[in-house]
């Protein structure tokens, strides 16, 4: 089948705060045990981001979501954690009635995956967990937790242009991070061509799960005994930054050598103004699923 030509269709699942938006590419009837469905997704980018990866992998149907407080889902306020995210995770897997899925997961989303893992970890099939930005797999997660705390608490002080610059700092960095890091002076929102102002609001979805998700710690013992069902990977171009370097630090806690896929950390992506090359990384993501 062209691609172009397969079906997506959209599906809304709970209610009130707990109202998830999911869309499915393909016929769910396609799933078969030795290649069933594929959820894609990550936190708190938006489902529209794995459009141009799904529209690659067309041998199974591809499920992709908004994820809780991100894109079409009601926006709020409190904050999130990766066992909240979990909850959600399974919560399609259940309503796709399936069974067991492959699922890829990607920065928090990858995070997210990882608690799935722990908590029903029946959902899942295989597991490809792209790029963690987990504090507990690296030397200087202190100072790495610290730094996501400095952004949430920026966010809550001063509003989104003030943290947001303090984040693109942070995943920007390559290496650890000094001891001094928080020391140095704030960058200038301005600078960045974001707003210095303060609207007001408090519904950032990437502010309302720092640093909980950040701070999650998996279940190494668990995760090792899964074999091959948990794959660890990896830009080919993300070299150390943060989440690169979370990811490393997991597959080494695992006993596993990390999947080295094609870009950097939305390689996914075909569009934006640093798009990734979804057809290669879709070639990489049907090989390691097998």
């Amino acid at each position: 089948m062209n691609r172009d030509e397969r079906p997506v269709t959209t599906h809304v699942l709970g209610e009130g705060d707990d109202l998830l938006h999911y869309d499915v590419h393909g016929d769910l009837a396609t799933a078969t045990p030795g290649r069933p469905a594929l959820m894609t997704f990550a936190n708190p980018m938006e489902a529209a981001a794995f459009t141009a990866l799904a529209a690659e992998i067309t041998d199974r149907p591809v499920i992709t979501l908004d994820p809780r407080g991100s894109g079409r889902n009601p926006a709020g306020e409190g904050p999130l954690t990766a066992e909240q995210h979990a909850e959600d995770l399974h919560r399609v897997v259940e309503a796709l009635g399936v069974g067991a899925v492959d699922a890829f997961g990607s920065s928090g989303g990858a995070v997210c995956l990882l608690a799935l893992l722990a908590t029903h970890p029946d959902d899942v099939r295989r597991a490809v967990v792209h790029e963690p930005p987990l504090v507990d797999t690296i030397a200087d997660g202190d100072v790495v937790l610290a730094a996501c705390q400095d952004i949430r608490d920026t966010y809550d002080r001063a509003g989104e242009g003030a943290a947001m610059a303090r984040f693109i700092r942070l995943v920007m960095t390559t290496g650890p991070l000094a001891d001094d890091y928080l020391d140095r002076p704030a960058p200038d929102p301005v600078e960045l061509g974001m707003s210095a102002e303060d609207d007001g609001s408090r519904t950032s979805p990437l502010m309302r799960n720092m640093p909980a998700v950040n701070a999650y710690v998996p279940a190494y013992d668990a995760l090792a005994s899964w074999g091959d069902r948990v794959r660890v990977a990896v830009g080919e171009e993300s070299g150390q930054e943060v989440a690169a370097r979370g990811g490393l630090g997991l597959a080494r806690r695992i006993g596993r050598e990390p999947d080295v896929f094609p870009s950097h950390h939305a390689g996914f992506t075909g569009e934006g103004h640093h798009p990734g090359k979804p057809a290669e990384f879709a070639a990489r993501l049907r090989a390691v699923l097998g």
